[in-house]
């Protein structure tokens, strides 16, 4: 009887060893897997990646640079109204603290002993209008005026950022 549970041990512990080696097998093979995967999917990102900066465009088909100019404008609509909105929530925070600092102002005149300001009579903001070039003077009936140029550069570059010279 004492054989029987010695070789019963003895093969318990065999194929315990065997089952934990084959699962670990198994295990690092889902891991090399899992590794190859990851790999495949990090080349086809920086492949991406560099398209959208402007590298290696020259092996792309039309399609493929459809594609990039497609994907381009939508980031780019995505990041203009992003901009429009924190500009408008800027406009919004300033014109409540704009509210805000009148009722202050409001508070302080009427603990001054001051005629209060009418707040419809507030000059709202007018932007200043632009500079008007000096006069110049009359050349034989030939009137010449120096006009400034206001230009912005609104060119969409791909690439890595260059210094521009305007």
């Amino acid at each position: 009887m004492q054989k029987i549970i010695e070789r019963y041990r003895a093969r318990a512990r065999e194929t315990t060893t065997v089952d934990k080696s084959t699962e670990l097998e198994h295990y690092m093979e889902n891991l090399k897997h899992e590794t190859a995967n990851m790999a495949k999917k990090i080349e086809i990102l920086e492949v991406s990646k560099r398209k959208l900066m402007g590298q290696g465009l020259g092996s792309c088909s039309m399609d493929e640079l459809e594609d990039i100019d497609g994907q381009l404008e939508r980031t780019l609509k995505i990041i203009r109204a992003r901009k429009t909105q924190l500009f408008n929530d800027e406009i919004e925070r300033l014109n409540a603290k704009e509210r805000l600092l009148l009722q202050q102002n409001a508070s302080l005149r009427e603990k001054c002993g001051l005629r209060p300001m009418l707040l419809e009579s507030a000059p709202a903001y007018v932007p200043a209008p632009p500079p008007t070039p000096p006069a110049q003077p009359k050349e034989r009936g030939n009137y010449s005026q120096s006009t400034k140029s206001w230009e912005v550069e609104t060119e969409l570059f791909i690439g890595f950022p260059q210094m521009r010279c305007l």
